[in-house]
């Protein structure tokens, strides 16, 4: 289980890299409203990863139930999007879809580099 939380703190820490990278990124490329509602959206996902993580540790214990609570996350996160004047739909979209680019990011980079020896 050790193993598992060390994955689930390295994953978390990639996303919030990512997500102050593209943060950055967008502010000085676009503006400050656009990469505002971006970290809206990267805030979103990161609480999603959170709660998958902590669902799939429940699973790993027994519990069989899969709750549909990270659905309600983006299903909220989108709706207040399209509600809200102020607020820009598709960076706060690709925000959200920030876990994901971590994930396969840091897939790939363990997949790649060889395991450091221990001792």
């Amino acid at each position: 289980m050790g193993e598992y939380h060390q994955l689930q703190q390295n994953l978390l820490i990639c996303t919030v890299a990512f997500s102050g990278v593209i943060f950055i990124s967008v502010w000085l490329t676009y503006s400050l409203a656009i990469a505002l509602n971006y970290l809206i959206g990267a805030c979103g996902g990161v609480v999603y990863l959170r709660m998958l993580a902590k669902n799939v540790a429940n699973l790993g214990r027994g519990q069989r139930k899969i709750g549909s609570g990270r659905l309600a996350i983006f299903i909220g996160l989108i709706l207040v999007a399209t509600q809200w004047q102020q607020l820009e739909v598709v960076p706060v979209f690709l925000g959200f879809l920030t876990y994901k680019a971590a994930l396969i990011a840091y897939t790939l980079w363990t997949a790649v580099l060889p395991s450091q020896p221990e001792g």
